[in-house]
């Protein structure tokens, strides 16, 4: 489907649309939709027939086998969307303007935590769509990585404060199933632990201003934590430190995918029936 532009009546959340208006130049340079993660997200998706995509940016991960709308409140986000990317509302999560269980599915990657009010958003989610498939990360996890624990802790700080726990989400959410998402050393879509084998990316600001959990730490902070990096990989400190990730094909980075059934949900006449607004 070509790429359109629709405008709802609700105007979309302004801090995070402004928030992307800034990271998000040269957004789609660096997260480009690794292709195993779209295989999973499109193998959770089903027997789908039409799909919401919330948060979409730049539309990475959307099926083009599906009927597909996305929602997207960034202008930035929006003005780089991929050519085969679908149709784009510019809404919020929190204020869908579909009916109630007009798509067969929505589907969250990486945006529930951008959201202003989580509660809001999983209730327009349930609301919309029969099943999720939402993709998010633990933080419990993410705290511990090499590039957080040793360099810029304060990372983990400003995430905790805005990434809703799994359980959070679950009991939002109702019953739910939950996997591992993997993170392989040679990942295209350069969220902050896509390079966790590939150190010398973190010394890029163009890498590190597309990945909105730098944006959002002291940039005091983050530049001291780049130069002690800077320095350990030019006096061999660091790769003797992790020496064993030569050997790792891929790390649990606390990325989950989480899928389930909307309570609201109701019996179709076969699989996959039913349409977007």
């Amino acid at each position: 489907m070509s790429h359109l532009d629709l405008t709802s009546t609700d105007l979309p959340d302004r801090s995070t649309a402004e928030h992307y208006n800034r990271i998000g130049i040269g957004y789609s340079s660096v997260r480009r939709p690794d292709k195993r993660w779209a295989d999973i997200i499109r193998t959770a998706l089903g027997d789908a027939r039409t799909a919401l995509n919330l948060g979409a940016g730049s539309g990475a991960y959307e099926p083009t086998d599906l009927q597909l709308v996305a929602v997207e409140p960034s202008l930035e986000m929006r003005s780089q969307r991929l050519p085969d990317a679908a149709p784009c509302v510019i809404a919020r999560a929190e204020s869908l303007p579909f009916d109630d269980q007009a798509f067969d599915a929505a589907m969250a990657v990486l945006t529930v935590h951008h959201w202003s009010d989580l509660e809001a958003g999983i209730t327009e989610l349930l609301r919309v769509a029969r099943r999720f498939v939402i993709v998010t990360y633990d933080m419990n996890v993410q705290a511990d990585y090499w590039f957080t624990r040793d360099y810029v802790p304060e990372i983990a700080q400003a995430e905790r404060s805005r990434v809703p726990t799994l359980e959070r989400l679950t009991s939002l959410l109702g019953p739910c199933d939950i996997s591992e998402l993997p993170v392989w050393r040679d990942f295209t879509d350069g969220f902050m632990t896509a390079f966790w084998a590939r150190p010398e990316a973190y010394l890029d600001p163009e890498i590190r201003r597309a990945c909105s959990a730098f944006s959002l730490t002291d940039p005091e902070a983050v530049a001291r934590g780049v130069s002690r990096l800077r320095d350990d990989l030019a006096s061999g400190d660091w790769q003797r430190r992790h020496a064993d990730l030569a050997n790792q094909d891929h790390i649990d980075a606390g990325f989950r995918l989480i899928t389930g059934t909307s309570p609201y949900a109701q019996p179709q006449q076969g699989a996959g029936q039913g349409g977007a607004a």
